[in-house]
């Protein structure tokens, strides 16, 4: 693959093989920093940050035994079982956030699948939500067809639902889902016109391989994901990941660079682990192409850094929330971002990074 001809056209596909993402990830690191802040300022505005609020509106006792979740009713955490929360607490948590500064409030629940008697519930908090002018975004487990229609209809803009890992690594994590069943769930979502956020954790044992096969499932969907969150593994004690040693920083960021380059109309989200990474990781992961963030003190039951620190990182940096006026056509499929992109391509000729491509030097770059 002629990775200096691809960063120049980005295009959106769809069939990416292992080595082709292997060849990516391995780029001399200033190397692949660059060719995703080229990718990332072509579509994206390389000084603005999407901010989210998550709340857990039901937490604990969860039937799935994902080895990193301390929700896991498998596992003992020391978390205690909470019942589906009041959809006024709802509403008063997205006020707030959006108070604070975010402009999507997300939702999780710990469940297999959302029950047909808790439903209904949910759809009036999506409702809800909305009506305060905030993006809404759901995560709720595995999901039908006629679920997700009517999420649909409640007005939901994004459906969470992560890959966690490779197909590879995959049955070492988790047991009581399959892979098929995580893309059947995303596939339902698409049918029903949803935006999908999709993406996975790293550093749960795996191997290298495996972050390649992760970023190539996400890429080869049949639309890139809208949003595609990477997580670092929270360790918590009482889980079967709770001593896995910590990965290396600087594979979090190349992680976050490819996914930036082969999915490049896509927000990607620096997401949990963010408590235990220092400035300059986090500045290096939006160098790498982050472009969205959770904003607030806690992800679901883990920490994140607060509001305060958030707010000094960003201004220290010169980057700013992303502002924008809500509404149903605004943040789409990937269709309407694509002639969008196309239209800034043919206004961009002359890029911001001013140099010609041809006249610059890289190292084990191309072929």
């Amino acid at each position: 693959m002629d990775i200096i001809k691809y960063a120049q056209n980005p295009e959106l596909k769809h069939d990416w093989t292992i080595d082709q993402v292997k060849q990516i990830f391995s780029l001399p690191f200033n190397d692949l920093l660059f060719y995703a802040q080229l990718i990332h300022r072509r579509f994206f505005n390389p000084n603005e940050v999407q901010t989210s609020t998550l709340l857990s509106i039901k937490t604990g006792a969860c039937p799935e035994d994902c080895a990193y979740c301390p929700q896991s009713g498998h596992y003992n955490t020391g978390l205690s079982k909470e019942q589906l929360m009041a959809i006024e607490e709802v509403v008063a948590n997205a006020q707030r956030a959006k108070e604070t500064g975010a402009t999507r409030f997300c939702m999780g629940a710990a469940w297999r699948s959302p029950r047909e008697k808790d439903l209904p519930v949910v759809l009036e908090m999506i409702r809800s939500v909305k009506a305060l002018g905030l993006e809404t975004c759901v995560t709720l487990g595995m999901l039908d067809g006629d679920q997700a229609e009517q999420l649909k209809d409640a007005g939901l803009d994004y459906y969470n639902h992560n890959l966690d890992t490779s197909q590879d690594y995959y049955d070492k994590i988790i047991t009581t889902r399959t892979y098929q069943d995580r893309l059947n769930t995303l596939q339902h979502v698409r049918d029903a016109g949803i935006n999908v956020c999709s993406g996975g954790i790293v550093g749960m044992g795996e191997q290298q391989n495996d972050r390649y096969g992760l970023l190539m499932e996400l890429a080869n969907m049949p639309e890139h994901p809208q949003s595609v969150p990477i997580n670092m593994l929270v360790a918590v004690e009482g889980t079967p990941l709770q001593d896995v040693e910590q990965l290396d920083p600087i594979e979090f960021v190349r992680t976050i660079a490819t996914a930036r380059i082969i999915m490049p109309l896509s927000y990607v989200r620096l997401s949990a682990g963010r408590e235990d990474m220092n400035e300059e990781t986090q500045a290096l992961c939006f160098m790498a192409g982050a472009n969205s963030i959770f904003y607030g003190e806690k992800l679901l039951t883990t920490a994140n850094p607060d509001q305060d620190a958030d707010r000094n990182l960003l201004k220290k940096l010169g980057i700013n929330p992303e502002r924008r006026d809500i509404s149903e056509s605004e943040h789409h499929h990937e269709s309407e971002r694509v002639s969008a992109a196309i239209q800034l391509r043919k206004a961009d000729q002359a890029s911001e990074v001013n140099t010609p491509m041809a006249e610059v030097k890289f190292t084990n770059a191309a072929s």
